[in-house]
């Protein structure tokens, strides 16, 4: 189990990336705003776009509906990994409950497995 010191440090890196997240999807939700090829062109003619620019804006929506949803979920992991931390559980292992190495924490904080027990779980 890590001591006090390095689990704030998860803390403070893992609040850090949920700030830029939160500023990122506040980004996104910004510029759906502008939610049309017509609208952000400032075109506001009666007539109708062509087929392909409705098709454009709809992928458009589809694809920042996506990213906004995958960002969510990206989003309730980290609230889950701040719960761990504050119970003490951050670090260990789901599986083995062996400590998972502190490089992989540092690449993806919302690791709930070590490396060799997410590798047999892909086989």
């Amino acid at each position: 189990m890590y001591g006090k010191k390095d689990l704030e440090y998860f803390k403070e890196l893992i609040e850090k990336e949920k700030a830029e997240l939160l500023e990122e999807l506040g980004y996104m939700r910004e510029n759906s705003r502008t939610s049309t090829t017509k609208e952000a062109t400032g075109d506001h003619s009666s007539y109708s776009f062509h087929m392909a620019d409705q098709g454009t804006d709809s992928q458009e929506r589809e694809k920042a509906f996506l990213f906004a949803s995958r960002e969510s979920q990206y989003l309730e992991k980290l609230e889950q990994a701040l719960k761990r931390i504050k119970s003490g559980t951050y670090g260990v292992c789901i599986s083995c409950e062996e400590n998972i190495d502190k490089e992989r924490l540092e690449a993806v904080p919302i690791a709930t497995m070590c490396i060799d027990c997410k590798t047999n779980t892909k086989k």
